[in-house]
């Protein structure tokens, strides 16, 4: 195989080896797809201010979320059903992100269960919760995450109706037969049906709970002891909310441009929170980040992370866990060239100044 030289190759290559209606699941966004072009190109329009003559012989990449220490501020994001892209699906995940020292987040509709992933050997993982109609099952679900180890919440916020996703329409996504959401198995939901559409959107539109409101975080709060991250926010509003609900973080996120499409690409609307956030709760960023530059510029405008979704998927296709694993080592490595050639040591040396971003107003360049 011709040397992979960047995260974007791994897709190229899982097109040509994943069956359309997987790869069509994965890499599609919703109706026009305008947001899942926007959330890739916006990160071009953001330019470094670079600082030089500093000594970066030594960097250090690692940072401590929700008080865990990690290698790096590159996490990876919940994603369904991995095992239709490689048969060790949510497992070879798991020792990827171990092995690199990052936390990893199991989605609600994953292809092997909390127990499962557990088993796999020791690592920080968060579990990725949508609310269910029958609230039983929700508080079993977080009882089971809370036994197997995992350390916090990421509650997704932005789902109550799945975005209209035209190509699981086109081709009548369903689950394959051999693969259940392995969560839901013994509770009779673990597969997903055809349907003349899209048999995941039957699927939630059957099982989520479309009422969740704020009143339901307070509710999760008192069934869960773990912190509980909300996934989905793109405005100081419901930041502000957020806060005051007493959630632990906050991900902005656009649900990888599969639900509203024209909304803001997640690095456009990061600044907004951030400021509304004041520091009192950390907040992330996922979508379109495929480079180390991407982390530096969410990190610039404030984010204390990133996650990282269909780069997981489309290297786990490609190579299983040493594709996953190359991804993440490729984007810490970027990422440490960048910090070099900005002048920054540590993950605290990132500054505002290092960056500057389109709607900035226009800079007076001080007199030394």
């Amino acid at each position: 195989m011709e040397t992979i030289t960047n995260v974007k190759e791994y897709e190229v290559i899982a097109k040509e080896k994943l069956p359309k209606m997987v790869y069509d699941y994965y890499a599609s966004g919703a109706e026009d797809q305008w947001t899942l072009k926007e959330n890739r190109d916006a990160f071009s329009r953001i330019l470094f201010r670079p600082r030089i003559l500093i000594d970066v012989s030594k960097i250090d990449t690692s940072t401590t979320v929700l008080g865990f220490k990690i290698s790096m501020p590159i996490m990876v994001a919940p994603t369904a059903m991995l095992k239709m892209a490689h048969p060790q699906g949510e497992f070879a995940t798991a020792r990827a992100s171990s092995a690199a020292g990052t936390i990893m987040t199991l989605s609600s509709w994953a292809t092997s269960s909390v127990e499962e992933v557990a088993s796999t050997g020791p690592g920080i993982r968060f579990f990725q919760l949508y609310v269910y109609k029958d609230r039983n099952i929700v508080v079993q679900l977080l009882k089971r995450a809370e036994r197997a180890g995992f350390k916090a919440v990421v509650l997704t916020v932005d789902t109550p109706i799945l975005g209209r996703r035209e190509a699981d329409i086109k081709n009548r996504f369903i689950l394959p037969p051999h693969l259940t959401l392995k969560n839901f198995e013994d509770l009779d939901l673990g597969k997903i049906d055809r349907t003349d559409e899209s048999g995941l959107a039957s699927y939630v539109a059957g099982q989520v709970d479309r009422s969740l409101s704020w009143k339901d975080v307070k509710w999760l709060q008192t069934v869960t002891s773990l912190p509980i991250i909300v996934k989905g926010v793109l405005t100081a509003e419901d930041a502000r909310i957020a806060v005051q609900n007493g959630v632990a973080g906050i991900i902005v996120s656009n649900h990888g441009a599969r639900q509203l499409d024209y909304s803001p690409a997640t690095i456009m609307a990061l600044e907004e929170v951030i400021k509304a956030v004041q520091g009192r709760v950390p907040v992330f960023l996922d979508g379109g980040v495929r480079r180390g530059t991407d982390v530096f510029k969410a990190l610039a405008l404030g984010a204390s992370g990133i996650f990282i979704g269909r780069p997981v998927v489309f290297s786990l296709a490609v190579d299983g866990e040493d594709g996953v694993r190359k991804v993440l080592q490729m984007l810490h490595d970027e990422f440490e060239l960048t910090m070099a050639l900005s002048g920054c040591r540590s993950i605290q040396e990132i500054t505002r100044n290092h960056i500057v971003a389109p709607w900035d107003a226009p800079r007076v360049v001080p007199r030394l």
